[in-house]
């Protein structure tokens, strides 16, 4: 769990240049469920926001505190361990089939933005900024849709590839 939870934090320093610039963190994030499962997952996020919170430079733009985390896109963030709470709901039948990995994962990004865009927008209406769920969605979401599943296709493929050369990870989470 320690170790996602800082692969979270390296990720979320990457930058990929783009129409608009985005991280690797979402990416890692799939990791840390696809490899710990929807638990220990979900505690690695856990993680990841503690440190964040407590001050360490984790969030993107080696960036971190309280302030971060409830500012404009903390609400994102925030989504993350949600989403790790989605995937714990949908592992009973992902450990039937694998397939219900890509509803969990979808679902999970879903609540995810529409968490951050809520908080987004009210955040900057509490500062008297007038924002309006559309506009919070096409600044917000929309660039990032296609970039978060390419990061959720290339997670689902790297992560198959460690559970093959892992055994004992794809025993213990996913049988």
């Amino acid at each position: 769990m320690a170790i996602m939870a800082v692969i979270i934090c390296i990720c979320s320093w990457i930058t990929v240049p783009f129409t608009v610039p985005f991280t690797m963190q979402t990416f890692a994030v799939f990791c840390s469920l696809l490899l710990l499962g929807g638990k220990e997952g979900t505690a690695s996020i856990g993680i990841y926001l503690f440190m964040g919170l407590v001050g360490l430079p984790v969030f993107s733009g080696f960036q971190g505190g309280i302030g971060r985390l409830f500012g404009p896109t903390g609400g994102y963030i925030i989504g993350f361990l949600l989403s790790g709470i989605i995937y714990m709901f949908f592992e009973p039948a992902i450990k039937k089939k694998r397939g219900y990995r890509w509803a969990a994962l979808i679902t999970g990004l879903v609540i995810c933005y529409f968490v951050g865009t809520m908080w987004f927008v009210s955040v900057y209406n509490s500062r008297g900024t007038a924002y309006n769920v559309l506009s919070a969605l096409g600044l917000c979401v929309l660039p990032y849709i296609i970039p978060d599943l390419l990061k959720m296709v290339l997670a689902v493929y790297i992560c198959d590839r460690v559970r093959k050369a892992l055994p004992a990870i794809d025993q213990r989470n996913h049988a």
